[in-house]
Protein backbone atom coordinates (compact mmCIF):
# COMPACT_ATOMS: atom_id res chain seq x y z
CA UNK A 1 0.00 0.00 0.00
CA UNK A 2 1.20 3.49 -0.77
CA UNK A 3 1.47 5.94 2.10
CA UNK A 4 -0.56 9.10 2.09
CA UNK A 5 1.79 12.03 1.65
CA UNK A 6 0.84 15.33 3.26
CA UNK A 7 2.10 18.55 1.73
CA UNK A 8 5.00 19.95 3.75
CA UNK A 9 4.61 23.57 2.61
CA UNK A 10 1.41 24.13 4.61
CA UNK A 11 1.26 23.99 8.39
CA UNK A 12 -1.95 24.07 10.37
CA UNK A 13 -2.78 25.82 13.59
CA UNK A 14 -4.69 23.88 16.28
CA UNK A 15 -7.95 25.36 14.93
CA UNK A 16 -7.16 24.06 11.46
CA UNK A 17 -6.30 27.41 9.79
CA UNK A 18 -3.21 27.90 7.63
CA UNK A 19 -0.31 29.76 9.25
CA UNK A 20 0.32 33.29 8.01
CA UNK A 21 3.43 33.72 5.86
CA UNK A 22 6.47 34.95 7.73
CA UNK A 23 7.05 38.70 7.46
CA UNK A 24 10.07 39.84 5.44
CA UNK A 25 13.10 40.88 7.48
CA UNK A 26 14.82 44.16 6.58
CA UNK A 27 18.06 45.59 7.94
CA UNK A 28 18.91 49.18 8.84
CA UNK A 29 22.43 50.43 9.44
CA UNK A 30 22.20 53.49 11.68
CA UNK A 31 20.21 54.11 14.86
CA UNK A 32 19.79 57.89 14.59
CA UNK A 33 16.55 59.81 14.13
CA UNK A 34 16.18 58.82 10.46
CA UNK A 35 17.00 55.15 11.14
CA UNK A 36 14.54 54.91 14.02
CA UNK A 37 11.76 56.68 12.08
CA UNK A 38 12.31 54.46 9.06
CA UNK A 39 12.26 51.35 11.25
CA UNK A 40 9.02 52.42 12.90
CA UNK A 41 7.40 53.05 9.51
CA UNK A 42 8.54 49.64 8.23
CA UNK A 43 7.11 47.94 11.32
CA UNK A 44 3.77 49.67 10.80
CA UNK A 45 3.75 48.43 7.20
CA UNK A 46 4.18 44.78 8.17
CA UNK A 47 7.96 44.22 7.95
CA UNK A 48 10.36 42.87 10.54
CA UNK A 49 13.33 45.10 11.26
CA UNK A 50 16.80 44.47 12.60
CA UNK A 51 19.40 47.18 13.25
CA UNK A 52 23.12 46.95 12.64
CA UNK A 53 25.20 49.00 15.06
CA UNK A 54 28.78 49.39 16.26
CA UNK A 55 27.48 49.15 19.84
CA UNK A 56 24.45 46.85 19.79
CA UNK A 57 24.13 46.85 23.57
CA UNK A 58 24.12 50.65 24.00
CA UNK A 59 22.64 52.21 20.88
CA UNK A 60 19.73 53.97 22.58
CA UNK A 61 15.98 53.29 22.48
CA UNK A 62 14.76 51.56 19.32
CA UNK A 63 11.20 50.95 18.07
CA UNK A 64 9.45 48.17 19.97
CA UNK A 65 9.68 44.87 18.13
CA UNK A 66 13.16 45.43 16.68
CA UNK A 67 16.55 44.25 17.84
CA UNK A 68 20.10 45.49 17.42
CA UNK A 69 23.12 43.36 16.55
CA UNK A 70 26.50 43.77 14.93
CA UNK A 71 26.70 45.01 11.35
CA UNK A 72 27.90 41.64 10.07
CA UNK A 73 25.14 39.66 11.78
CA UNK A 74 22.43 42.11 10.73
CA UNK A 75 23.59 42.19 7.09
CA UNK A 76 23.73 38.40 6.99
CA UNK A 77 20.12 38.04 8.15
CA UNK A 78 18.45 40.29 5.53
CA UNK A 79 18.50 40.62 1.76
CA UNK A 80 17.91 44.40 1.77
CA UNK A 81 19.89 46.90 3.86
CA UNK A 82 19.03 50.58 4.43
CA UNK A 83 22.16 52.67 5.00
CA UNK A 84 21.13 55.56 7.26
CA UNK A 85 24.71 56.63 7.94
CA UNK A 86 26.94 59.45 6.68
CA UNK A 87 29.34 58.96 3.81
CA UNK A 88 32.40 59.55 6.01
CA UNK A 89 31.47 56.38 7.92
CA UNK A 90 31.26 54.13 4.84
CA UNK A 91 34.80 52.74 5.17
CA UNK A 92 33.85 49.92 7.56
CA UNK A 93 31.54 48.50 4.85
CA UNK A 94 34.55 47.13 2.95
CA UNK A 95 35.04 44.54 5.70
CA UNK A 96 31.42 43.43 5.19
CA UNK A 97 31.85 42.66 1.49
CA UNK A 98 31.13 38.91 1.94
CA UNK A 99 27.92 39.60 3.88
CA UNK A 100 26.72 42.35 1.50
CA UNK A 101 27.52 40.56 -1.76
CA UNK A 102 24.35 40.21 -3.83
CA UNK A 103 22.32 42.27 -1.35
CA UNK A 104 20.33 45.42 -2.16
CA UNK A 105 21.85 48.47 -0.46
CA UNK A 106 19.54 51.49 -0.19
CA UNK A 107 21.67 54.62 0.21
CA UNK A 108 19.70 57.23 2.21
CA UNK A 109 22.61 59.61 2.82
CA UNK A 110 22.87 63.34 2.00
CA UNK A 111 25.65 65.89 2.16
CA UNK A 112 25.82 69.22 3.98
CA UNK A 113 26.51 71.14 0.75
CA UNK A 114 26.72 70.62 -3.00
CA UNK A 115 29.86 69.31 -4.73
CA UNK A 116 31.43 68.28 -1.44
CA UNK A 117 32.85 65.12 -3.04
CA UNK A 118 33.95 64.40 -6.62
CA UNK A 119 31.30 61.69 -7.00
CA UNK A 120 27.87 60.99 -5.60
CA UNK A 121 27.59 59.06 -2.35
CA UNK A 122 25.72 56.20 -4.04
CA UNK A 123 28.33 55.93 -6.80
CA UNK A 124 31.09 55.84 -4.19
CA UNK A 125 29.19 53.13 -2.29
CA UNK A 126 28.81 51.04 -5.46
CA UNK A 127 32.54 51.32 -6.12
CA UNK A 128 33.26 50.43 -2.49
CA UNK A 129 31.07 47.28 -2.60
CA UNK A 130 30.92 46.21 -6.27
CA UNK A 131 29.15 42.95 -5.46
CA UNK A 132 26.09 44.69 -4.02
CA UNK A 133 23.19 46.36 -5.86
CA UNK A 134 23.12 50.01 -4.73
CA UNK A 135 19.87 51.98 -5.03
CA UNK A 136 19.63 55.66 -4.10
CA UNK A 137 16.25 56.30 -2.44
CA UNK A 138 14.42 57.87 0.54
CA UNK A 139 17.04 60.63 0.89
CA UNK A 140 14.50 63.36 0.02
CA UNK A 141 12.29 62.42 3.00
CA UNK A 142 12.77 63.73 6.51
CA UNK A 143 12.54 61.70 9.69
CA UNK A 144 9.32 63.58 10.49
CA UNK A 145 7.76 62.60 7.16
CA UNK A 146 8.68 58.94 7.68
CA UNK A 147 7.28 58.91 11.19
CA UNK A 148 4.02 60.69 10.37
CA UNK A 149 3.35 59.12 7.00
CA UNK A 150 3.17 60.59 3.49
CA UNK A 151 1.74 64.08 3.22
CA UNK A 152 1.17 66.33 0.21
CA UNK A 153 4.66 67.78 0.41
CA UNK A 154 6.41 64.46 1.22
CA UNK A 155 4.65 61.75 -0.74
CA UNK A 156 7.22 61.04 -3.45
CA UNK A 157 10.24 58.75 -3.20
CA UNK A 158 12.84 59.37 -5.90
CA UNK A 159 15.13 56.46 -6.65
CA UNK A 160 17.86 55.48 -9.10
CA UNK A 161 20.10 52.46 -9.57
CA UNK A 162 21.82 50.26 -12.13
CA UNK A 163 19.95 47.05 -11.34
CA UNK A 164 16.31 46.89 -12.46
CA UNK A 165 15.34 44.10 -10.04
CA UNK A 166 16.88 45.94 -7.09
CA UNK A 167 15.00 49.13 -8.00
CA UNK A 168 11.77 47.18 -8.34
CA UNK A 169 12.27 45.68 -4.88
CA UNK A 170 12.84 49.11 -3.32
CA UNK A 171 9.90 50.58 -5.26
CA UNK A 172 7.54 47.90 -3.93
CA UNK A 173 8.59 48.63 -0.36
CA UNK A 174 8.20 52.39 -0.84
CA UNK A 175 4.72 51.83 -2.28
CA UNK A 176 3.79 49.62 0.67
CA UNK A 177 4.92 52.43 2.99
CA UNK A 178 2.39 54.69 1.28
CA UNK A 179 4.67 56.73 -0.98
CA UNK A 180 4.59 57.22 -4.74
CA UNK A 181 7.78 56.25 -6.58
CA UNK A 182 9.58 58.27 -9.24
CA UNK A 183 12.33 56.34 -11.07
CA UNK A 184 15.13 58.68 -12.18
CA UNK A 185 17.17 56.06 -14.03
CA UNK A 186 20.69 54.83 -13.33
CA UNK A 187 23.09 55.79 -10.55
CA UNK A 188 24.28 58.66 -12.74
CA UNK A 189 21.23 60.53 -11.40
CA UNK A 190 22.34 60.05 -7.77
CA UNK A 191 24.09 63.43 -7.72
CA UNK A 192 20.84 65.13 -8.72
CA UNK A 193 18.86 63.28 -6.03
CA UNK A 194 21.43 64.19 -3.38
CA UNK A 195 21.18 67.86 -4.37
CA UNK A 196 17.37 67.92 -3.94
CA UNK A 197 17.37 68.33 -0.12
CA UNK A 198 20.05 71.05 -0.36
CA UNK A 199 17.93 73.33 -2.53
CA UNK A 200 16.31 76.28 -0.76
CA UNK A 201 13.08 77.31 -2.54
CA UNK A 202 14.52 77.03 -6.07
CA UNK A 203 11.19 77.88 -7.73
CA UNK A 204 10.68 80.86 -5.42
CA UNK A 205 13.96 82.67 -5.99
CA UNK A 206 12.91 84.76 -8.98
CA UNK A 207 9.46 85.68 -7.57
CA UNK A 208 10.96 86.55 -4.18
CA UNK A 209 13.67 88.66 -5.80
CA UNK A 210 11.07 90.46 -7.92
CA UNK A 211 8.84 91.07 -4.89
CA UNK A 212 11.78 92.40 -2.90
CA UNK A 213 12.85 94.76 -5.69
CA UNK A 214 9.32 96.07 -6.23
CA UNK A 215 8.73 96.56 -2.52
CA UNK A 216 12.03 98.39 -1.97
CA UNK A 217 11.61 100.56 -5.07
CA UNK A 218 8.06 101.71 -4.30
CA UNK A 219 8.80 102.12 -0.59
CA UNK A 220 11.64 104.54 -1.21
CA UNK A 221 9.64 106.22 -3.99
CA UNK A 222 6.72 106.88 -1.64
CA UNK A 223 9.09 107.79 1.20
CA UNK A 224 10.61 110.56 -0.89
CA UNK A 225 7.25 111.80 -2.22
CA UNK A 226 5.52 111.78 1.17
CA UNK A 227 7.85 112.07 4.16
CA UNK A 228 10.88 113.77 2.62
CA UNK A 229 8.77 116.15 0.54
CA UNK A 230 6.71 117.24 3.57
CA UNK A 231 9.87 117.89 5.59
CA UNK A 232 11.72 119.79 2.84
CA UNK A 233 8.86 121.73 1.30
CA UNK A 234 6.57 122.31 4.30
CA UNK A 235 8.84 121.74 7.31
CA UNK A 236 6.55 119.00 8.71
CA UNK A 237 7.79 115.84 10.40
CA UNK A 238 5.39 113.04 9.40
CA UNK A 239 7.90 110.22 9.72
CA UNK A 240 5.40 108.28 11.88
CA UNK A 241 3.50 107.49 8.68
CA UNK A 242 6.29 105.14 7.58
CA UNK A 243 5.05 102.23 9.69
CA UNK A 244 1.42 102.05 8.54
CA UNK A 245 0.46 104.63 5.91
CA UNK A 246 3.50 104.08 3.69
CA UNK A 247 3.36 100.31 4.06
CA UNK A 248 -0.34 100.28 3.22
CA UNK A 249 0.42 102.13 0.00
CA UNK A 250 3.25 99.85 -1.06
CA UNK A 251 1.57 96.48 -0.38
CA UNK A 252 -1.39 96.93 -2.78
CA UNK A 253 0.90 98.37 -5.46
CA UNK A 254 3.20 95.36 -5.36
CA UNK A 255 0.25 92.96 -5.16
CA UNK A 256 -1.48 94.41 -8.23
CA UNK A 257 1.70 94.44 -10.33
CA UNK A 258 2.62 90.86 -9.40
CA UNK A 259 -0.93 89.64 -10.11
CA UNK A 260 -0.80 91.20 -13.58
CA UNK A 261 2.64 89.63 -14.13
CA UNK A 262 0.99 86.22 -13.66
CA UNK A 263 -1.09 86.75 -16.81
CA UNK A 264 1.30 88.81 -18.92
CA UNK A 265 3.46 85.83 -20.05
CA UNK A 266 0.37 84.00 -21.34
CA UNK A 267 -0.49 87.01 -23.48
CA UNK A 268 3.07 87.24 -24.81
CA UNK A 269 2.97 83.52 -25.63
CA UNK A 270 -0.32 83.98 -27.51
CA UNK A 271 1.13 86.75 -29.65
CA UNK A 272 4.21 84.65 -30.39
CA UNK A 273 2.00 81.80 -31.57
CA UNK A 274 -0.02 84.18 -33.75
CA UNK A 275 3.16 85.65 -35.21
CA UNK A 276 4.76 82.27 -35.88
CA UNK A 277 1.54 80.61 -37.01
CA UNK A 278 2.32 77.44 -35.09
CA UNK A 279 2.44 76.06 -31.55
CA UNK A 280 5.30 73.66 -32.26
CA UNK A 281 8.15 76.16 -31.84
CA UNK A 282 9.66 76.55 -28.41
CA UNK A 283 9.21 79.76 -26.48
CA UNK A 284 12.35 81.69 -25.44
CA UNK A 285 13.99 80.46 -22.25
CA UNK A 286 13.13 83.65 -20.36
CA UNK A 287 9.45 83.20 -21.22
CA UNK A 288 9.52 79.51 -20.18
CA UNK A 289 11.09 80.47 -16.84
CA UNK A 290 8.52 83.24 -16.37
CA UNK A 291 5.57 80.94 -17.07
CA UNK A 292 6.88 78.26 -14.70
CA UNK A 293 6.93 80.66 -11.73
CA UNK A 294 3.43 82.11 -12.21
CA UNK A 295 2.07 80.12 -9.27
CA UNK A 296 4.70 81.57 -6.94
CA UNK A 297 4.08 85.08 -8.27
CA UNK A 298 0.36 84.70 -7.59
CA UNK A 299 0.83 83.40 -4.04
CA UNK A 300 3.20 86.25 -3.19
CA UNK A 301 0.71 88.71 -4.68
CA UNK A 302 -1.99 87.17 -2.45
CA UNK A 303 0.29 87.62 0.56
CA UNK A 304 0.76 91.33 -0.17
CA UNK A 305 -2.99 91.74 -0.73
CA UNK A 306 -3.68 90.09 2.64
CA UNK A 307 -1.27 92.50 4.34
CA UNK A 308 -3.09 95.39 2.65
CA UNK A 309 -6.42 94.12 4.05
CA UNK A 310 -5.01 93.77 7.58
CA UNK A 311 -3.40 97.21 7.52
CA UNK A 312 -6.64 98.73 6.24
CA UNK A 313 -8.64 97.16 9.08
CA UNK A 314 -6.53 98.90 11.75
CA UNK A 315 -6.98 102.37 10.24
CA UNK A 316 -9.93 103.34 12.51
CA UNK A 317 -7.95 102.56 15.70
CA UNK A 318 -4.81 104.48 14.74
CA UNK A 319 -3.96 107.42 17.00
CA UNK A 320 -3.38 109.74 14.05
CA UNK A 321 -6.82 108.96 12.54
CA UNK A 322 -8.66 109.28 15.87
CA UNK A 323 -6.87 112.57 16.55
CA UNK A 324 -7.86 113.99 13.15
CA UNK A 325 -11.51 112.94 13.57
CA UNK A 326 -11.69 114.47 17.06
CA UNK A 327 -10.06 117.70 15.90
CA UNK A 328 -12.35 118.00 12.88
CA UNK A 329 -15.44 117.36 15.02
CA UNK A 330 -14.47 119.97 17.61
CA UNK A 331 -13.70 122.45 14.83
CA UNK A 332 -17.14 121.98 13.28
CA UNK A 333 -18.84 122.43 16.67
CA UNK A 334 -16.95 125.64 17.35
CA UNK A 335 -17.76 127.02 13.91
CA UNK A 336 -21.35 125.73 14.06
CA UNK A 337 -21.16 124.06 10.67
CA UNK A 338 -21.77 120.60 9.24
CA UNK A 339 -20.49 118.79 6.19
CA UNK A 340 -22.97 118.23 3.39
CA UNK A 341 -23.73 114.72 2.22
CA UNK A 342 -22.29 113.98 -1.24
CA UNK A 343 -24.11 111.32 -3.21
CA UNK A 344 -21.22 111.09 -5.69
CA UNK A 345 -18.69 110.51 -2.93
CA UNK A 346 -20.94 107.87 -1.34
CA UNK A 347 -21.25 105.99 -4.63
CA UNK A 348 -17.52 106.20 -5.22
CA UNK A 349 -16.62 105.00 -1.70
CA UNK A 350 -19.06 102.09 -1.74
CA UNK A 351 -17.97 101.05 -5.24
CA UNK A 352 -14.33 101.31 -4.19
CA UNK A 353 -14.85 99.03 -1.18
CA UNK A 354 -17.07 96.63 -3.12
CA UNK A 355 -14.53 96.15 -5.91
CA UNK A 356 -11.79 95.60 -3.34
CA UNK A 357 -13.78 92.96 -1.46
CA UNK A 358 -14.78 91.09 -4.62
CA UNK A 359 -11.24 91.20 -5.99
CA UNK A 360 -9.74 89.93 -2.74
CA UNK A 361 -12.28 87.08 -2.45
CA UNK A 362 -11.46 85.91 -5.98
CA UNK A 363 -7.79 86.34 -5.13
CA UNK A 364 -8.19 83.99 -2.16
CA UNK A 365 -10.03 81.49 -4.37
CA UNK A 366 -7.11 81.50 -6.82
CA UNK A 367 -4.69 80.86 -3.96
CA UNK A 368 -6.75 77.99 -2.52
CA UNK A 369 -7.11 76.21 -5.87
CA UNK A 370 -3.36 76.41 -6.46
CA UNK A 371 -2.76 74.13 -3.44
CA UNK A 372 -1.93 70.56 -4.57
CA UNK A 373 -4.60 68.95 -2.39
CA UNK A 374 -7.28 71.17 -3.97
CA UNK A 375 -6.03 71.25 -7.56
CA UNK A 376 -5.79 67.45 -7.63
CA UNK A 377 -9.50 67.24 -6.84
CA UNK A 378 -10.43 69.47 -9.81
CA UNK A 379 -10.71 68.51 -13.44
CA UNK A 380 -8.49 70.32 -15.92
CA UNK A 381 -11.46 72.34 -17.20
CA UNK A 382 -12.46 73.38 -13.67
CA UNK A 383 -8.90 74.33 -12.78
CA UNK A 384 -8.47 76.28 -16.02
CA UNK A 385 -11.78 78.10 -15.51
CA UNK A 386 -10.80 79.26 -12.02
CA UNK A 387 -7.20 80.18 -12.76
CA UNK A 388 -7.87 81.80 -16.14
CA UNK A 389 -11.44 83.14 -16.33
CA UNK A 390 -11.85 84.00 -12.65
CA UNK A 391 -8.21 85.09 -12.52
CA UNK A 392 -8.75 87.77 -15.15
CA UNK A 393 -11.94 88.79 -13.36
CA UNK A 394 -9.97 89.19 -10.11
CA UNK A 395 -7.39 91.29 -11.96
CA UNK A 396 -10.18 93.46 -13.37
CA UNK A 397 -11.79 94.01 -9.94
CA UNK A 398 -8.46 94.87 -8.32
CA UNK A 399 -7.54 97.25 -11.15
CA UNK A 400 -10.96 98.93 -11.07
CA UNK A 401 -10.59 99.19 -7.27
CA UNK A 402 -7.39 101.17 -7.81
CA UNK A 403 -8.98 103.40 -10.46
CA UNK A 404 -11.81 104.21 -8.04
CA UNK A 405 -9.24 105.06 -5.40
CA UNK A 406 -7.65 107.59 -7.72
CA UNK A 407 -10.97 108.84 -9.18
CA UNK A 408 -10.31 112.43 -10.37
CA UNK A 409 -7.20 113.06 -8.31
CA UNK A 410 -5.02 112.93 -11.41
CA UNK A 411 -6.53 116.30 -12.39
CA UNK A 412 -5.12 117.98 -9.29
CA UNK A 413 -1.59 119.40 -9.76
CA UNK A 414 -0.88 119.09 -6.02
CA UNK A 415 -0.58 115.29 -6.20
CA UNK A 416 2.43 115.53 -8.53
CA UNK A 417 4.99 116.24 -5.84
CA UNK A 418 8.32 117.16 -7.36
CA UNK A 419 6.69 116.44 -10.74
CA UNK A 420 6.30 112.73 -9.92
CA UNK A 421 3.03 110.77 -10.18
CA UNK A 422 1.69 108.83 -7.18
CA UNK A 423 2.69 105.19 -6.84
CA UNK A 424 -0.84 103.90 -7.43
CA UNK A 425 -0.85 105.53 -10.89
CA UNK A 426 2.36 103.70 -11.80
CA UNK A 427 0.87 100.41 -10.57
CA UNK A 428 -1.98 100.73 -13.07
CA UNK A 429 0.26 100.59 -16.14
CA UNK A 430 0.93 96.83 -16.31
CA UNK A 431 -2.57 95.56 -15.34
CA UNK A 432 -4.22 98.02 -17.74
CA UNK A 433 -2.03 96.82 -20.60
CA UNK A 434 -2.77 93.17 -19.72
CA UNK A 435 -6.54 93.71 -19.64
CA UNK A 436 -6.64 95.75 -22.86
CA UNK A 437 -4.50 93.27 -24.79
CA UNK A 438 -6.56 90.37 -23.43
CA UNK A 439 -9.68 92.04 -24.82
CA UNK A 440 -7.95 92.24 -28.22
CA UNK A 441 -7.19 88.52 -28.07
CA UNK A 442 -10.87 87.83 -27.35
CA UNK A 443 -11.95 89.43 -30.61
CA UNK A 444 -13.64 86.70 -32.73
CA UNK A 445 -11.22 86.96 -35.66
CA UNK A 446 -8.16 86.77 -33.38
CA UNK A 447 -9.57 84.16 -31.00
CA UNK A 448 -10.59 81.89 -33.89
CA UNK A 449 -7.09 81.90 -35.37
CA UNK A 450 -5.41 81.37 -31.99
CA UNK A 451 -7.73 78.47 -31.19
CA UNK A 452 -6.93 76.77 -34.51
CA UNK A 453 -3.19 77.17 -33.90
CA UNK A 454 -3.46 75.65 -30.43
CA UNK A 455 -5.40 72.73 -31.91
CA UNK A 456 -2.49 71.91 -34.24
CA UNK A 457 -3.14 74.06 -37.32
CA UNK A 458 -0.05 75.67 -38.85
CA UNK A 459 0.20 78.62 -41.20
CA UNK A 460 2.32 77.71 -44.22
CA UNK A 461 5.38 79.76 -45.12
CA UNK A 462 4.82 81.80 -48.34
CA UNK A 463 8.27 80.72 -49.62
CA UNK A 464 7.36 77.08 -49.15
CA UNK A 465 4.10 77.64 -51.03
CA UNK A 466 5.97 79.19 -53.98
CA UNK A 467 8.42 76.28 -54.08
CA UNK A 468 5.56 73.80 -54.06
CA UNK A 469 3.89 75.60 -56.96
CA UNK A 470 7.13 75.50 -59.00
CA UNK A 471 7.52 71.79 -58.38
CA UNK A 472 3.98 71.10 -59.51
Amino acid sequence: MSKEVKPESVSLHPLGTAAAPEQELLCIFGTGDLGRSLGLRLLQSGYRVVYGSRRPQSCGPLPQGTQAMTHAAAAQSASLVFLCIHRENYDFLETLDPQLRGKVLVDVSNNVKKNLYPEANAEYLQRLIPGAHVVKAFNTLSAWALQNGPLDANRQVFLCGNNAEAKQDVAEKATKLGFSVVDRGSLNAARELEDFPLQLFPEWRLPLLLALCLTASFFFYELIRDVVYAYVDQGKNISFRIMVSLANRVFPIVSLIMLSLCYLPGIIAAFLQLYRGTKYKRFPDWLDCWMLCRKQLGLLALGFASLHVLYTLIIPIRYYVRFKIATNTISQIKENRTSEFSLTTAWRADSYYSMGILGFCLFVLLGITSLPSVSNALSWREFSFIQSKLGYLALFFCTFHTYLYGWDRFLSPTIYKWCTPPGYMLSLVVPTVVLVVKLLLLLPCVDRTLTRIRQGWERCDPEDDSKKSLLT
